[in-house]
């Protein structure tokens, strides 16, 4: 929150320690280290639904790879879908998203794979959603790799499972599949294995190549991470060959249509399995039914890497009842988008496909496939589909935290959702406004500021599962995306800010970077010290809070120079803009920089003599969150009057007159 002392500039502008040191595994410069390592999980998985008694059963071979440089004594996984038991720790810290129960995920059995592939069974112990494998010899450092099989089944979900879970539509149930398959934890250079019990909200995973398999009745349409790989066995003549069109459509084309759907509601005991394949991801979600429509259209990006040729599409399935126009008939146009617009303004899109399933309304996003709902329609599925798909970056490509630094999910893709916003179809949905970003006006700068000033308001820096749900939009999303906006417009500026930012993506691709490292990759790469700026942002909750004080003129003589003072009465420094506006209506801006604060909370500003100023605004444009803007501006005659300028009057640079000046601006 804002502080009612005095600004303190030794308190603002000390040294600021960050959390994660630098070692041999993170560099000074936000880098990877020279000793950087991280551990790959590979699975190949096979369920089975079955709609009757809405059960998911599985085999999963697990693949674990050791590049740590210790020898791991046992393996963690994570149980998900233990969340749902009846006395899982997440029933009783969110008991108001858990009122129905399941038995959770049962283990049928836990083996060990040993070297000669014999099966041997495997010690375990379960404590609430993670699943410990006692090995008899430790996994070799440096490259040594453990395989486990596992068998499991659950009951899924109703729609009150929220990410995945089965929901009713007009014909037939929708089956919303993710955090299906019992999955491998993190071991990182952090903190070693990263157990965090999981409570509903977000995920960490460790990358690897994943394939898979899902056998449903023959009446069904499955759509899920990664590439199809047998479409010739689940796929008709005809939805092949509007699929060929779709990868050279820029509009979508529809693959399963109504009347497609219609005819195929017979019920029938026959099934089939759809297989897919998807490399290097996190995870891996998908949608079956026998309810959903399935257009598609062709994603402008380059061939895929690895010699993989299918096309790269932009998809959406829904109900029926979600057809309409400005309905999820556009999604497609908004994924393509996305997807395009991302890759081309911060990192390239990595996978096959991109989809948008319209289901009973998770807005919860997977590796290339992302979970909506179903009656979302017009400016809100823009905002939620280009949302959920930004997640494909953070936390998908960069694999930060998510469990522990919820800002660098949740708060970065809402940064690039706004701009996104901007970007799309001459700003048709422009600003963004949103529950996640500038809810009441769509200006950040004035809707931020009931947060700023809110005592009770949590820091950035706090943990997701601590922050409580009256604070995770306004301070996650909304605060975590302003303060990169205030970094990008305002501090650093669009050229430096991109480079940096692009950087760190780069760098942190398919790896884990912690806080730390993003702070060190932007001050680095963007040539600033930022230490004021975590700390006031980032550790605390400061604000600025500018005022203009006197001003006066030097022996009453507007040709001797106008003297306007302005003081900083906020804890969060940034660079303002003083707009001067003479006479006969011509004006001048300057910004004050940051550095004006270094030692004083008072600064003079000198304007050269020309006419009488008739006003003195900082923050004219209201791009800065400013706490008080009572005290932001003078109008009318001056009346004070000073014999001499100041020595320390810092002299405002003009221009012709009726231009706009620029001063030293730190941008």
């Amino acid at each position: 929150m804002a502080l009612a002392a005095p600004p303190d500039p030794q308190s603002i502008f000390a040294p600021l320690s960050y959390p994660q040191p630098v070692n041999a595994y993170h560099s000074g410069s936000g880098a990877p280290g020279p000793l950087a390592w991280k551990n790959k999980a590979d699975y190949s998985i096979h369920v089975t639904i079955d709609p009757a008694t809405h059960t998911l059963s599985g085999t999963e071979v697990l693949t674990y790879t050791n590049n740590s440089p210790d020898a791991l004594s046992s393996l963690w996984v994570q149980l998900d879908q233990n969340m749902y038991g009846p006395a899982s720790r997440a029933s009783f810290a969110a008991p108001q998203w858990l009122r129905h129960h399941t038995s959770g995920l049962c283990l049928d059995a836990v083996q060990n794979i040993s070297s000669d592939g014999k099966d041997v069974p495997a010690r375990t112990v379960v404590s609430d959603t993670r699943l410990q494998v006692v090995l008899q010899s430790p996994v070799a450092p440096k490259g040594g790799t453990a395989k486990l099989k596992i068998s499991w089944h659950y009951s899924i979900p109703g729609e009150w499972g929220g990410r995945t879970a089965y929901s009713h539509n007009k014909t037939g149930e929708v089956f919303e599949i993710a955090q299906f398959y019992p999955r491998m934890a993190v071991y990182d250079d952090v903190r070693g294995w990263d157990t965090e019990p999981y409570l509903g909200q977000e995920f960490y995973l460790d990358y690897g190549d994943i394939e898979y398999s899902v056998t449903v009745p023959k009446n069904f349409l499955v759509v899920g991470s990664g590439a199809l790989v047998n479409p010739q066995d689940v796929l008709t003549d005809t939805e092949r060959t509007r699929l060929a069109q779709a990868a050279q459509s820029e509009s979508r084309v529809m693959i399963r249509t109504a009347e497609d759907l219609l005819a195929a509601q017979h019920p029938t005991q026959a099934t089939q399995t759809w297989h897919f394949t998807m490399a290097n991801t996190r995870d891996v979600a998908f949608v079956a039914s026998p309810a959903l429509l399935w257009d598609a259209a062709k994603l402008d990006l380059p061939a895929q890497e690895g010699g993989n040729n299918q096309p790269r599409l932009a998809m959406s399935v829904y109900p029926i009842e979600s057809v309409g126009k400005e309905k999820w008939d556009r999604s497609t146009e908004y994924v393509k988008h996305a997807i395009e617009y991302f890759s081309q303004k911060w990192f390239p899109y990595p996978w096959p496909n991109a989809i948008n399933v319209g289901g009973h309304g998770a807005a919860m996003e997977y590796p290339g496939i992302v979970f909506d709902g179903k009656k979302d329609a017009g400016a809100e599925l823009f905002w939620v589909t280009t949302h959920e798909l930004g997640h494909d970056w953070f936390p998908m490509i960069v694999g930060s935290n998510e469990r522990r630094a919820a800002f660098m999910d949740e708060g970065f893709n809402t940064f690039i959702d706004a701009y996104a916003s901007d970007h799309f179809n001459k700003g048709e949905f422009a600003p963004k406004q949103d529950v996640e970003f500038a809810p009441k006006t769509g200006n950040p700068a004035d809707d931020i500021v009931p947060v700023l000033q809110d005592p009770a308001a949590p820091s950035l820096m706090t943990e997701a599962d601590l922050i409580p749900e009256k604070y995770r939009h306004s301070i996650t999303y909304f605060k975590g995306a302003y303060g990169l906006k205030l970094l990008r417009e305002q501090i650093l500026g669009p050229e430096r800010f991109d480079h940096a930012f692009r950087q760190y993506i780069a760098l942190w691709a398919y790896k884990h970077p912690t806080p730390s490292d993003f702070f060190r990759v932007m001050e680095s790469e963007g040539g600033e010290n930022l230490s004021w700026f975590w700390r006031g942002w980032y550790f605390k909750n400061w604000a600025p809070d500018y005022a203009v004080g006197a001003v006066a003129s030097v022996k009453n003589d507007p040709a001797h120079s106008t003297v306007v003072h302005v003081f900083n009465k906020g804890w969060l420094p940034l660079p303002v803009v003083l707009a001067v506006t003479w006479a006969d209506g011509s004006t001048t801006r300057t910004t004050i920089p940051t550095e004006a604060w270094y030692q004083k909370n008072e600064v003079s500003l000198i304007v050269p003599g020309r006419q009488a100023i008739r006003s003195a605004i900082l923050d004219p444009d209201h791009v800065i969150p400013d706490i008080n803007r009572g005290d932001n501006s003078f109008v009318g005659k001056v009346k004070t009057e000073i014999q001499a300028l100041p020595e320390d009057g810092i002299v405002v640079p003009v221009e012709a007159a009726g231009t706009a000046a620029r001063g030293i601006s730190g941008k």
